[in-house]
């Protein structure tokens, strides 16, 4: 352990990189991760074998009360005698196939996918050298990680990790209110270890304060995963935000972005609220979006379920033409969306999560230009319709009207995305609008060419004061419908 701290500490030196925010500040967001638009989560873990209540269910079955608490006793019997670690055998994952995973996302038109490496039930989805509590020893004794960041490799598809390894300094603390199978004494190693008691929810971030020892093995644990897959992103939770944290963050980042350097390679950090400093990595919002356009890109992190990341029996699923109409929101406003499924824990996928996939799929193969390496517009869009801004806001439904657009450009072309085309056929796009000479222009392009990606009719249109008037005759779907505007 010391000598590998002692390593890392010799790359962040003899790097470009220093464990300084001044020195992180250089970092840069790479051209391919703003290109890409479009990822891909995966939370799969020992919590699809319960698949009861969320991903959660290692830390809320042993909250006394809980439905999960009370779902465990009656389906597994007492926590004394079975314990989060009895699932753990039963994670075989007997039809686990990564080729057929990396078909599906590559279908779906995603070109990064994140696989969640460690959850926060401290199980790791890869080959370590650092806990014997890894899907290469225990479960279906496979390297998770690795097996699919091959495949995708294959396909062209950027491989990313997540890890939420820093929340489980607490996630297990509530088994030692009873008589379970978390038991003192913890140590290094233990698959429960440390079991802390739990912060309160009003003040996340200041009690209990992680021990060096904790904080130096979540280190190693980070830089394990960047030396021996090579992700392009790293992914963190959010309580990576603990002022405790803050020194090893940096050491992280340092050694990341000096490895990278080192690979020639350009990578990701992904962070939530304040846990980097700004322009040091690349903030997510957590099932959330901005309202406005941002000078500076970000990601929104969501799931095809609104209850749950990982697979349950009882998952409520959005529909693929919501989750197309945020694509088309967030790339508009200068950022990428990180979409989440959870397989169940034989290695399928669900039927409804590949279907949503292969939907968003088949509209990315018509309209994907409108979206694939595009930049921001003068205005994110136009319409009545208002973005919550914000976390955890993705639950509640959005009704978008006919005259809700949202724009992106590349080269010579301005992408309108009707959210909500009129089945009339007529619809106007008012930030096109022909002013007067005499006045500051809104717009003041020569339009020379209108078309709708994936109809052959030619639309008929002219500008006026009111705005891009548009007529079809053919143009209808229930999803979003894309006028691609070519400018002189």
């Amino acid at each position: 352990m010391e000598k590998r701290l002692r390593e890392i500490e010799k790359t962040i030196q003899n790097g470009y990189y220093k464990d300084t925010w001044e020195s992180l500040s250089n970092y840069e967001v790479p051209k391919w991760y703003k290109d890409s638009k479009f990822g891909i989560f995966i939370h799969w873990g020992i919590y699809s074998v319960p698949a009861f209540g969320s991903e959660w269910y290692s830390r809320n079955m042993y909250i006394q009360g809980s439905k999960e608490y009370a779902h465990h006793i009656e389906t597994y019997g007492p926590h004394k005698n079975f314990g989060y670690k009895d699932f753990i055998p039963m994670f075989k994952a007997e039809r686990f196939n990564p080729e057929e995973w990396a078909d599906l996302f590559e279908k779906a038109g995603a070109k990064y996918v994140v696989p969640v490496a460690e959850h926060h039930d401290g199980f790791q989805m890869y080959k370590s050298e650092l806990s014997r509590f890894n899907s290469y020893e225990m479960a279906m004794k496979r390297d998770v990680l690795g097996e699919l960041f091959a495949e995708f490799g294959k396909r062209g598809i950027q491989s990313g990790a997540s890890s939420h390894r820093v929340e489980h300094w607490f996630f297990m603390g509530h088994g030692k209110a009873f008589d379970s199978d978390i038991k003192e004494p913890l140590k290094r190693g233990d698959f429960y270890w440390p079991a802390m008691e739990e912060p309160n929810h009003h003040d996340l971030y200041s009690t209990p304060t992680p021990t060096k020892e904790f904080l130096e093995d979540w280190l190693l644990r980070c830089c394990e995963i960047v030396d021996n897959y090579k992700p392009k992103i790293i992914y963190f939770d959010w309580w990576i935000q603990h002022s405790a944290v803050k020194p090893y963050l940096k050491k992280f980042a340092a050694y990341y972005y000096n490895k990278a350097i080192e690979w020639n390679q350009e990578v990701v950090i992904n962070y939530k609220h304040d846990a980097f400093m700004f322009g040091t990595a690349v903030i997510d919002i957590e099932r959330g979006q901005f309202a406005d356009t941002k000078p500076y890109f970000w990601q929104t992190d969501t799931a095809v379920a609104k209850n749950s990341w990982g697979y349950t029996k009882n998952n409520q699923y959005k529909k693929a033409k919501d989750i197309l109409c945020d694509l088309a929101d967030i790339v508009s406003k200068n950022g990428t969306l990180l979409l989440n499924i959870g397989p169940k824990a034989d290695g399928t996928i669900p039927d409804e999560d590949k279907a949503i996939l292969l939907e968003i799929g088949h509209w990315l193969k018509i309209n994907g230009e409108a979206i694939y390496g595009t930049r921001p517009w003068r205005n994110f869009g136009e319409g009545p319709s208002k973005i919550e801004e914000g976390q955890f806001t993705d639950t509640k439904d959005k009704i978008f009207t006919h005259e809700d657009i949202r724009f992106t450009v590349k080269g010579d072309c301005l992408y309108a995305i009707f959210l909500n085309y009129p089945d009339t056929g007529e619809a106007i796009i008012r930030s096109l609008a022909q002013q007067d000479a005499s006045r500051l222009p809104h717009f003041h392009g020569i339009i020379r060419q209108v078309s709708v990606l994936g109809f052959s009719e030619t639309p008929v249109w002219k500008r006026s004061e009111k705005g891009l008037e548009i007529k079809t005759n053919t143009v209808k779907s229930e999803k979003p419908i894309v006028f691609k505007i070519q400018l002189e």
